[in-house]
């Protein structure tokens, strides 16, 4: 394995991409429910529900300051490792992961300051407004990842000239149909992720008794509402898109002929000793299979939480709080799963019948591929564990130690703007 620069490149990104992703999904999962969050208390100018959106919104700030270091550092690697691909197919590729990085460097990250150091500096309409564009650029960030996703598995939209892909077809780009699935797929996967941490982390302090004003047994309803809901959509979104699989993209200006690409698939199938091919077999099968044992153990979770529900023994039974504590591995499982499931399956192509996996990855020496498979891989372990190191630290310690918990009443102003400035 360590004199195999193919592998290591591809495990590096494995990791480092199941890794970036659960900073994602807790993105994407949260931001709605603060959002919704926030209107209802400016609605109903509940302090209570504020001190809420103070809480979640806090548990926000930490995750996507991490998940920007973490997509930082994916995007160096994608330059580094697999320069066949930005070279043949940056134009295409590569365009919708520049938009996506505009929209999340620049408008989402300056609503998100606007958000975070607004709080009693503009109207309520005006900041809740501000967490609206917040929330709906994380989505369209999504959006653009899937596309350049989808295309690696079904590639149209384009032509090949001297050997570099050019976009000729912005519409069959963005509506590319791997792509559309996959993005209502981890919308609703999302949710469950978000509504799990939730509901585990309300269940935590509701079992404690750390509940004043009844916030948190608010927010356990909340988050089983979102796992209940959620689930059957990430369930039917996942099985749409096996529809795809055994169907083959478009054909046009394809850099490989017919029966060139039944060579290459054919070799890889029948690698000398089969090491390459039980490989990816077995990570595809294992992938499934975790997928699949973490829907069933939800669904089973959500079917005992709702006959707890019915028996108006929610916020007491301690063990049923106990087992709420474990929610959020399940959906995390679930997403890692479908995604190893989902990317194995196209090998041995980088872009299906256009690129494959060999001719996309750097020409470096195998000390090379160890040197980055180790340092990258430290990186991602050291920004996992500070983040859930964090995250953990500030949802056990409650809203009073949150990062944007307000400041005390009658401080002095300058120690009101000290308190009211978020610190991680």
């Amino acid at each position: 394995m360590l004199d195999d620069p193919l592998l290591l490149a591809r495990l590096q990104f494995a990791l480092t991409a199941a890794t970036h992703y659960m900073f994602v999904a807790f993105t994407l999962g949260l931001a709605p429910y603060v959002l919704f969050t926030q209107l209802g208390a400016v609605l109903r100018r509940d302090a209570s529900r504020l001190r809420a959106v103070r809480f979640w919104g806090g548990l926000y700030v930490v995750n996507y300051a991490m998940g920007i270091l973490s997509g930082l550092v994916m995007e160096l690697q994608l330059a580094l490792n697999w320069q066949g691909l930005t070279t043949m197919f940056g134009y295409t590729f590569g365009a919708p992961l520049a938009i996506e990085t505009m929209a999340a460097f620049f408008v989402e990250s300056t609503f998100l300051g606007l958000w975070i150091f607004g709080w009693d500096r503009m109207s309520r309409w005006a900041h809740w407004a501000c967490f609206l564009v917040v929330t709906l650029t994380a989505y369209a960030s999504a959006y653009w990842v899937l596309v350049s996703n989808g295309f690696l598995k079904w590639p149209a939209g384009f032509s090949v000239q001297d050997g570099v892909a050019v976009l000729d077809d912005p519409v069959a780009l963005v509506t590319n149909p791997s792509g559309l699935l996959a993005f209502a797929h981890v919308a609703a996967s999302a949710l469950l992720v978000g509504g799990a941490v939730i509901a585990a982390t309300s269940a935590f302090h509701v079992r404690r008794g750390r509940d004043a004003g009844g916030m948190f047994r608010r927010s356990l309803r909340h988050g089983l509402v979102l796992v209940m809901v959620g689930l059957i959509p990430t369930i039917a979104t996942g099985f749409s898109q096996l529809a795809m699989y055994g169907q083959e993209p478009p054909t046009s200006g394809m850099t490989y002929s017919a029966e060139e690409i039944a060579q290459i698939e054919q070799g890889f199938r029948g690698f000398e000793d089969g090491s390459d091919v039980s490989t990816s077999l077995i990570l595809s099968v294992s992938g499934d299979m975790l997928m699949m044992t973490s829907w069933a153990l939800l669904l089973l979770l959500c079917l005992v939480s709702a006959a707890v529900w019915l028996s108006r023994r929610l916020d007491r039974w301690r063990w049923h709080l106990r087992l709420l504590a474990v929610t959020p591995v399940f959906p995390y499982a679930a997403s890692v799963g479908g995604w190893v499931f989902r990317e194995t399956e196209r090998q041995p192509w980088t872009v299906r019948h256009h690129l494959t996996t060999a001719d996309a990855v750097t020409d470096m020496s195998p000390l090379m591929a160890a040197a980055s498979f180790t340092l990258f891989t430290l990186a991602f372990a050291v920004l996992g564990t500070v983040t859930a190191w964090l995250l953990v630290r500030f949802a056990r310690r409650g809203p009073e130690a949150s990062p944007l918990a307000a400041a005390p009443e009658g401080a002095a102003d300058e120690d009101r703007d000290r308190l009211t400035t978020p610190t991680l």
